[in-house]
């Protein structure tokens, strides 16, 4: 009975701790859909880096912030740290229609942006409640609430829209207004509702806590987490404005499809941690990584045309020019076909198109001798990048990562169970900064290279990079532990 009840409860706090950490995540990427819109309707006049530094500061207030939140999480106790975060991330958020210049929304944002750490909060809060075998579906259900960034991208776009219709101008300054309420509510009912635990370490010193932060492991695990973490919050914000730009999409159908994105990713995450907890949280990171190299390699592809050289007609012997026209170059008696340029409808393939043909080079009555260049060849390669097969993909790669991150943190409790809240807050730290640093990185990857598959190319990049480290790992600590099993085969043969 006892068990039953506490399992209830447990199941209770997980609720809260879900809703809490989906209106929170809402918030923190709110300014991807804000932001985009005040640029577009001309309300703010700010250039691409200051959209990038706008779309990271919310994150990199949650990132720094999410360590010592993790360490007073541990601490005190979640049901107290959670609902004052709640509380007092509501009153930038209701100061924000009052801001007019990039510096006052930036203040703002970054802190509104701590609405970020309540991540750290909530997996040193909900992990707590639960045994060990639950504590990857727990976790995981619980990181559910990264569907509060589909929430944003979903309904935002729309209730802008609706609010500007009689105000142009101002109508937008509803928005934080709500997001600010809601935040109030939900801390409200946080401080009512849940029933305060503490960890265990919540004796020890804040240096005796922070001595965890040695171990390459938890590093390891912080880049695992900027790639499937960060990485997906930068892409949330990000998307947006790549549908609009590259497919000339609408702001109501380009937050659908950034939606689309960021709701599997989120709400998959419960079935990562199931993964994780029957297969092993490696074996799934293993797949994971792997899946990132292969779709990030298709994904970074640009919409493009190419004009190269392309097969051209030579002279088989020395001679001539005795004819010369469109589609033939006569050398003495022998006459040399020439492909004409045929003009080709561009469709919206999935594949790319060729188109080859050959330009003239001599002139009648031209000496020419054998192999020398008569007509240049020339191709024409035309890729769309449909749109439809690059959504699939994005969403492909989001549900992907959203497994991943529920991987990542199976690992923590299995490898720092006292410390889950000061390594959980590291790790999402880390993980943060990629949400931070990805929209600032993939701006001035846009402005450097002046296309925007130029971000997929930094991500093909990273995961390789996870990919091999774990790999790398994995295989020493297999060699490290190959003498022993060799022994124990010894053992076992000699028996048989």
């Amino acid at each position: 009975m006892t068990t039953t009840t506490s399992l209830s409860q447990s199941h209770r706090i997980l609720f809260l701790n879900t809703l809490a950490f989906t209106v929170c995540f809402a918030c923190w990427t709110l300014n991807g859909v804000l932001v985009t819109f005040l640029v577009d309707n001309g309300i703010f006049k700010w250039d691409v880096v200051q959209v990038g530094w706008l779309l990271g500061i919310p994150i990199l207030t949650g990132s720094i912030m999410r360590l010592p939140i993790g360490i007073l999480t541990d601490k005190y106790g979640g049901k107290y740290v959670f609902s004052i975060l709640l509380l007092l991330c509501s009153i930038p958020l209701f100061l924000l229609p009052l801001a007019d210049s990039f510096f006052m929304f930036a203040v703002l944002s970054f802190l509104f942006g701590m609405v970020g750490t309540s991540f750290a909060v909530g997996i040193g809060f909900t992990s707590i409640w639960y045994p060990k075998e639950w504590q990857g579906r727990a976790l995981g259900i619980f990181g559910m609430g990264n569907a509060g960034a589909a929430i944003t991208t979903f309904m935002a776009p729309s209730l802008l829209n609706q609010f500007s219709v009689d105000d142009p101008q101002n109508g937008w300054k509803l928005l934080p207004i709500i997001y600010g309420v809601a935040l109030l509510v939900i801390g409200v009912l946080f401080l009512i509702f849940t029933k305060n635990k503490k960890n265990e370490t919540s004796t020890k010193t804040v240096s005796q806590m922070l001595g965890s932060l040695k171990s390459v492991r938890v590093w390891r695990f912080g880049a695992y987490y900027f790639l499937v973490f960060g990485c997906f919050v930068a892409y949330a914000q990000w998307l947006l404005p790549n549908f609009m730009n590259v497919y000339q999409t609408s702001l109501v159908m380009g937050g659908m499809f950034a939606t689309m994105f960021s709701l599997p990713s989120g709400v998959i995450r419960a079935f990562g941690g199931y993964l994780s907890d029957k297969y092993g949280a490696r074996k799934v990171m293993y797949w994971v990584l792997g899946s990132s190299v292969v779709l990030s390699a298709l994904l970074m592809i640009p919409k493009m045309d190419i004009t190269t050289a392309g097969p051209g007609v030579m002279a088989g012997k020395k001679g001539v020019i005795t004819e010369v026209s469109q589609t033939n170059v006569r050398v003495g008696d022998k006459d040399f076909a020439i492909n004409k340029k045929v003009e080709k409808p561009v469709d919206n393939s999935i594949f790319p198109t060729k188109n080859s043909w050959q330009e003239v080079v001599v002139k009648e009555n031209q000496e020419v001798k054998k192999k020398e260049l008569l007509a240049k060849g020339v191709t024409q390669i035309h890729f769309d990048a449909n749109m439809w097969v690059y959504l699939v993909l994005v969403i492909l790669i989001g549900i992907s990562w959203g497994i991943g991150k529920a991987a990542v943190y199976k690992h923590i409790p299995e490898y720092f169970p006292t410390e889950v809240g000061v390594v959980g807050g590291m790790v999402g730290m880390i993980g943060g900064l990629g949400g931070f640093f990805g929209p600032i990185i993939f701006g001035y990857l846009l402005t450097s290279t002046g296309f925007w598959s130029s971000s997929w190319i930094f991500i093909l990049i990273f995961s390789s990079i996870c990919l091999i480290w774990m790999h790398r790992t994995v295989t020493k600590i297999m060699n490290e532990k190959q003498p022993e099993l060799s022994k124990v085969m010894e053992r076992e043969s000699s028996k048989k």
